[in-house]
């Protein structure tokens, strides 16, 4: 036990710095030079370091140093979104860097399984050394089965399980708005100690919430928590909706979050209105409806960009706990 436990702190140490000797490293970790001797060769033979350039040392012979190799394992992460009415596949395959490979996009006419089981055996193919798939998806997923989404045919499609057992990789499922407000909250620091809330309004199809509580995110029972579509007296947000309709909705939405959960900021991604059009109506609201606190309401252009950074964060996060575990 002692062993593997040793070797996966020169393997955090090694995936922080990128490049040491085994003197550095001996120093760095805490280890004797003779140990970490054995640890090193036993990561340079499983591919996971490699040597180096020789480094000069002072007044001594040069040392051997050892680079990380960050493609020692790969992750795809797959995402489906709305886009002009039609469906898209994005395809990106990230190394343990966080550094994109290769990334792809495909759109469709409507959501294809046989075409994203397709994609994902190309990519797997060209890059064997891919140890995990992420997938974005707009709704939650039990047990591998996708019960609730605002895109019908992924309902019950089995589209997780298939993965799973085809391929025998391990497969990270994840909301997309869980995503995006994980990805907004690890770019703004300063809010990891907060309570955000995140509202995503997509053009033809309901919205959703994730929030963020002290650095943690919220799920819920089944993980369906800020399924909002199911909030009394909500519209059909598949039907045209005037401007108005749609302002007035997302107020009684706002109201209603505070109330329960009271957070210090709710993020909007939202393009059917202009943001002050939406201000000025929240802040009327907020007389006409008056409430014990309210919370900083903030506007986020990209919903793809936080969504991204959110779904990479976690991935990344789950293949370096794979390596780490493996160990063990």
């Amino acid at each position: 036990m002692m062993k593997y436990i040793n070797l996966n702190n020169v393997r955090e140490v090694m995936q922080q710095i990128e490049t040491a000797t085994k003197p550095q490293l001996a120093l760095l970790t805490n280890l004797s030079v003779v140990t970490i001797n054995a640890l090193i060769q036993e990561l340079c033979d499983g591919g996971e370091l490699f040597q180096d350039k020789v480094v000069p040392s002072n007044g001594g012979r040069p040392a051997q140093a050892y680079r990380y190799n960050y493609n020692f394992k790969l992750a795809l992460v797959l995402y489906i979104k709305e886009m002009k009415g039609q469906e898209l596949i994005s395809a990106t395959v990230m190394n343990l860097e966080n550094k994109v490979v290769l990334k792809e996009e495909r759109i469709l006419p409507a959501f294809d399984k046989q075409h994203m089981l397709q994609l994902i055996a190309r990519f797997i193919k060209e890059y064997p050394s891919i140890d995990m798939i992420g997938i974005g998806i707009p709704g939650q997923a039990v047990d591998g089965d996708i019960t609730v989404s605002s895109h019908e045919e992924l309902i019950h499609s089995h589209l997780i399980r298939e993965i799973e057992s085809e391929f025998q990789l391990k497969v990270l499922v994840e909301n997309d708005v869980n995503a995006a407000i994980s990805g907004y909250c690890t770019q703004h620091a300063d809010m990891k100690e907060q309570s955000v809330a995140g509202i995503y309004f997509p053009n033809r199809y309901p919205p959703g919430m994730g929030m963020m509580l002290n650095g943690q995110m919220i799920r819920g029972k089944n993980g369906m928590f800020g399924e909002i579509k199911y909030l009394p007296y909500s519209p059909d947000w598949k039907r045209d909706m005037s401007k108005d309709d749609f302002v007035v909705n997302v107020c009684h939405i706002l109201q209603t979050i505070n109330a329960v959960v009271a957070p210090h900021q709710i993020v909007i991604y939202q393009e059917r209105v202009e943001r002050e059009e939406l201000d000025m109506a929240w802040k009327q609201y907020g007389k006409d409806h008056p409430m014990p606190s309210l919370p900083e309401i903030v506007h986020q252009d990209s919903f793809q960009h936080d969504f991204d950074a959110g779904l990479r964060g976690m991935v990344l996060q789950a293949l370096k706990s794979g390596i780490l575990s493996e160990a063990l």
